[in-house]
C-alpha cells in the first residue's frame, strides 16, 4: 500500500532534514555525557521531540527518553486526540482507543566514552576525557531523523511508534534497567530494531546477519592463593606470580584445543596483578579477563575448563584458585522472520548488493541483548566508513570519526522499515 509513493516521501524527507541532523549530531557530539549521568542530553533530545509534535517522557531518573507516535492511517478523525508535551510514563496506548494494533520500537543508545578526543575539527567535543568515540550521537541524530520523518507520514501507517533513547550502554546495564521501567509495555512493544555505526563498513552500505549478532559479555577474576616469602629465597615459598602465569597460559589452549573451530569463542586475560615490591614474592595473584561467545551452552562449557585448569594447575603446585565469573549480557539474537522483513525493506531505498548479510557477527557485546530476548529484535551494522574523509578509525579511538551522509540512510531504512512493519501481518 503506498509503497512507491511512502518510499519517495522517505526519500525526500531524509534529504530535507539532513542538514539538520548534522547540526543535531554536532552538538551533541561536542558536550557528550558519560553512562546515567546523560541529563542535558536527554533534556535536548526530548524538548527536540516536543518541537516535532511528538509525544515524550523521561525515564531512569531524567536519563532517557521515551517518544511516542501514532499511526493515523484510517484514523484520522481521531489525529487531533493526542496532545504533544513531555509528559508521565503513563500514557493511553493507540491499542486502547483504536483496537488492538501493533507497536514497534526504535533504540538509540545515548552515552559517551571516557576517552580524550584527538580530532581537530571546530565540534570537537568540549568534555575533556570524554568523547562520543562510539558513534551514539550518530544513533541519536538517525533516530530523531526517523521520528521526524514517521511523524511526517503517520498518516500512511496504522500503529505505535515508541522511540527509545537509552542511557548506560557502555557498562552494558541501560538496557535492562530501562526495561524494567516499562518501556516495553503501555503499548506492548511487538518488535524493536536498532543500528550501531560500523567504520569497517564503507558508508552508503550495511551489513545484517541472520541469529547471533554480538557476543555475549562475561568476565572471569582468577585469585591463586600461594604462600609468599623473600624474592632471594624463592624455594621457601608459593609463587603465586609463576602459577598464574601457567594458568594465562594453559587458558589459551582452550578455544584452540577443546572448541570446535567453527564455533566462535574469544578467552582473553586483561589484567595480572601481583605484588607491590622488587625483593618480596606476594602471597596472592589476580587474573581477570573476558569471555565472549554466541552460544550460552558453550559459554557453560568454557567456564568449566577455566576452573578446572586454573584449580588443578594451582593444586598441583602447592596453592588454590579461586574462580569467579560476573555476567553482563547475553548475546543479541536477530530474530529470523524480522531481519527478513528489514532486508526486504531496505533493499526498497538502496541497492540490495549494498546489503551485506554474508558479513561476520561482531565479538563484542551490546545490552540490546535485553530487548532481543524480551521481543522479536533485529540489529544492523549501519556503514561509516569513508577514506576520503579520514572516517577510518575504529570505535573507541581517539581519533574516531564517520562519514555523516551515513545518518540520512539509518534515519531512512529506520522509517521504511517502522511502516512495513506496521503494514504486513508479522504474528
Amino acid at each position: 500500500m503506498y509503497t512507491a509513493e511512502v518510499d519517495k516521501k522517505i526519500k525526500n524527507l531524509a534529504s530535507d532534514i539532513y542538514d539538520k541532523l548534522v547540526a543535531v549530531r554536532r552538538q551533541l557530539h561536542k558536550y557528550p555525557e558519560l553512562g546515567f549521568d546523560t541529563y542535558k542530553t536527554a533534556d535536548f533530545i526530548a524538548n527536540y521531540l516536543v518541537n516535532m509534535g511528538i509525544e515524550a517522557y523521561k525515564v531512569m531518573s531524567g536519563a532517557g527518553v521515551v517518544g511516542l507516535i501514532h499511526g493515523t492511517h484510517s484514523l484520522d478523525e481521531f489525529s487531533n486526540s493526542c496532545d504533544a508535551g513531555i509528559t508521565e510514563k503513563n500514557l493511553i496506548s493507540t491499542s486502547d482507543k483504536f483496537g488492538k494494533v501493533k507497536t514497534i520500537a526504535l533504540r538509540a543508545d545515548i552515552d559517551a566514552l571516557p576517552v580524550n578526543e584527538e580530532n581537530t575539527f571546530d565540534y570537537k567535543s568540549r568534555v575533556p576525557g570524554v568523547m562520543h568515540a562510539c558513534g551514539h550521537d550518530f544513533h541519536i541524530a538517525c533516530l530523531l531523523g526517523a521520528a521526524e520523518i514517521l511523524n511526517n507520514l503517520r498518516h500512511y501507517f496504522k500503529g505505535n511508534v515508541k522511540l527509545l533513547f537509552q542511557p548506560g550502554e557502555e557498562s552494558v546495564s541501560g538496557a535492562p534497567k530501562m526495561i524494567n521501567e516499562g518501556v516495553l509495555e503501555n503499548p506492548d512493544v511487538d518488535a524493536c530494531i536498532a543500528a550501531h555505526v560500523w567504520p569497517d563498513i564503507p558508508c552508503g552500505k550495511i551489513g545484517i546477519v541472520h541469529g547471533p549478532s554480538f557476543a555475549t559479555l562475561n568476565h572471569f577474576i582468577i585469585s591463586v592463593h600461594g604462600k609468599g616469602g623473600h624474592g632471594a629465597l624463592p624455594h621457601q615459598t608459593i609463587d603465586p606470580i609463576i602459577i598464574g602465569c601457567n594458568i594465562v597460559n594453559s587458558l589459551q589452549t582452550i578455544v584452540s584445543r577443546k572448541v570446535n573451530a567453527f564455533d566462535p569463542a574469544v578467552i582473553s586475560v586483561c589484567s595480572f596483578n601481583a605484588g607491590t615490591s622488587v625483593n618480596i614474592i606476594p602471597d596472592t595473584a589476580v587474573l581477570k579477563g573476558t569471555i565472549r561467545t554466541f552460544d550460552i551452552s558453550l559459554r557453560k562449557q568454557l567456564e568449566k575448563l577455566i576452573c578446572e585448569i586454573s584449580q588443578g594447575i594451582a593444586k598441583s603446585m602447592g596453592a588454590e584458585a579461586f574462580v569467579e565469573f560476573i555476567y553482563e549480557a547475553p548475546p543479541v539474537i536477530n530474530d529470523s522472520k524480522i531481519t527478513d522483513l528489514f532486508i526486504d525493506s531496505a533493499s526498497k531505498l538502496i541497492s540490495k548488493d549494498d546489503i551485506i548479510t554474508n558479513i561476520r557477527p561482531a565479538m563484542v557485546s551490546e545490552d540490546f541483548a535485553f530487548f532481543a530476548e524480551r521481543v522479536p529484535s533485529t540489529y544492523f551494522y549501519l556503514g561509516c566508513r569513508n577514506e576520503e574523509k579520514d572516517a577510518v578509525y575504529p570505535l573507541h579511538n581517539s581519533k574516531f570519526k564517520a562519514d555523516e551522509e551515513c545518518i540520512k540512510i539509518g534515519a531512512s531504512l529506520f522509517a521504511k522499515f517502522v511502516i512495513d512493519f506496521l503494514h504486513q501481518d508479522y504474528t
